[in-house]
């Protein structure tokens, strides 16, 4: 028996709305008007009136390979996967990221202070990035008519500031802390003057290091809050840039607890933080709601943003769109992790990851979240280290050939509909196999996502207020559902 969906036909208790479906059957993004009803039945009521944390937004990362990549396809072909990403009939990111100096997805290693003991850094450049990475961000902003915002992160500073000399590893020495600080004002000044107005700065990247593999600069919890509190906070005040986002940590899940205990140590040190940001790669598959919860409730006020997360040390399939909802395709940590944290990393489907990860955070305080390379190649790079990952987008630029992955469309589900300053809502749901959050944006639509990673196709009865809607997921599918203003 086929269901006709509510968008054309209403009656009282029976409200509009709009289904968009991607699926390991082959919808993308695709929306569904007939569905067929199942044995598996599901009930789903949205509590609107009660509220949780604002939303920033969704997007990914502007890094030197991509912008490299698009430079080597056709006009015609970086149009299109511009667009795809930010016009308003594409995925529409609203919230990005891009990198200060050089990190693995670089063609080299580089940095913007290459002199030697420049304590004053009369000698800052960014002619690294006027080619590729500059034209990529200022091309999206064009694009975009809502417009969006762009935080960036250091991998490290030049090895003539760091206590080992090297761009891997490594400590910033404390006679350039203030240096450093600087850095980062100048770096403002610098995109400015490009037309680039930056939102805000994770303070590091990884500040546990990444293995000493390619670009970092180690912290402990004191002394990133300390280089914050008495350099970094003070120097953009002094500059005229106090208004900037200052985001700590940013690494994985695990010790986030120390952490956010010591940036929110007093009000001197938390004045300066404007929030938290975080990954995604202590596991394949938990979220760490815990954590989550306990970063939230310890600064009520402050940014919760997942900063990066993609599928690594995988090369990604080309034009296989089977690939991505198959869990073979995995991560580094089903070879690599130690053993006590095996059970961490189990092979799980890149598609699988992605919405289960965006839901799990979007329940648990999560503000905004943010993918990294937006395109990489056949091969998961350009990359320096050869530190191959998957990206949504991933391009044959010999050929002059895009691929839009299953990756993208998981993306678009949220960046396209659920708009920056929507408020997440509550959400009751009868099946604890069914994942499922909402929010209702500032035109006060309702964006519902149900993510089905089983095999079985579930029959759903949503209600709001004293309206409901039937309708139906497929077997590992995801769904957007759209519930215009009434």
């Amino acid at each position: 028996m086929l269901l006709l969906a509510g968008c054309n036909k209403k009656t009282d208790n029976k409200m509009s709305f709009e289904v968009f479906e991607t699926s390991a059957k082959g919808n993308k993004l695709s929306k569904l008007t007939e569905f067929q009803k199942t044995d598996e039945k599901v009930s789903i009521t949205l509590v609107p009136e009660q509220t949780f944390q604002t939303i920033i937004g969704f997007g990914g990362a502007f890094t030197e390979s991509s912008a490299y990549l698009l430079n080597k396809l056709s006009q015609k072909n970086r149009d299109r996967i511009l667009k795809a990403y930010f016009a308003k009939d594409g995925a529409r990111y609203s919230l990005t990221r891009t990198h200060m100096n050089s990190c693995d997805f670089s063609l080299t290693n580089y940095s913007y202070t290459p002199i030697e003991d420049d304590k004053d850094l009369e000698h800052f450049s960014i002619e690294e990035d006027m080619d590729n990475l500059i034209p990529m961000i200022k091309d999206a902003m064009t694009i975009s008519e809502d417009g969006f915002k762009i935080f960036a992160s250091p991998w490290t500073a030049a090895p003539w500031m760091k206590d080992n000399n090297d761009w891997v590893g490594g400590k910033l020495l404390p006679k350039y802390y203030d240096t450093w600080a600087l850095f980062f004002s100048k770096y403002v000044d610098a995109y400015k003057a490009e037309g680039i107005d930056i939102w805000g700065f994770t303070v590091e990247n990884e500040p546990h290091g990444n293995g000493n593999n390619w670009e970092s600069m180690h912290f402990t919890p004191k002394e990133m809050t300390d280089f914050v509190e008495f350099h970094l906070g003070p120097k953009l005040e002094a500059d005229g840039k106090g208004d900037k986002i200052i985001l700590g940590y940013d690494q994985n899940r695990g010790g986030l607890e120390e952490w956010v205990d010591e940036m929110y140590r007093d009000e001197a040190s938390s004045k300066y933080f404007d929030g938290t940001a975080i990954h995604w790669y202590e596991s394949t598959y938990d979220y760490f709601p815990e954590a989550l919860q306990y970063a939230h409730n310890k600064a009520p006020d402050k940014y919760l943003i997942e900063t990066e997360g993609c599928i690594d040390a995988e090369i990604p399939r080309w034009q296989d769109d089977d690939w991505y909802w198959r869990k073979e395709a995995t991560d580094w940590g089903w070879d690599w992790a130690p053993e006590e944290d095996k059970h961490l990393h189990p092979k799980y489907s890149p598609v699988f990851r992605y919405a289960r990860d965006i839901i799990g955070c979007l329940n648990n305080w999560v503000d905004g979240w943010v993918d990294w390379n937006m395109v990489l190649d056949k091969q998961g790079g350009p990359n320096w280290f050869e530190n191959w990952c998957v990206a949504p987008v991933i391009v044959d630029p010999e050929a002059d050939e895009v691929y839009f992955t299953p990756l993208y469309y998981t993306m678009a589900h949220f960046s396209k509909y659920i708009r920056p300053e929507a408020k997440i809502i509550g959400v009751e749901n009868s099946d604890d196999k069914l994942m499922v959050t909402a929010a209702q944006n500032p035109d006060g639509s309702i964006i519902a996502v149900v993510f089905n990673e089983t095999e079985t196709p579930k029959s759903i009865t949503l209600s709001l207020n004293t309206k409901t809607m039937d309708f139906a997921i497929d077997a590992k599918a995801i769904q957007t559902i759209i519930v215009p203003k009434n």
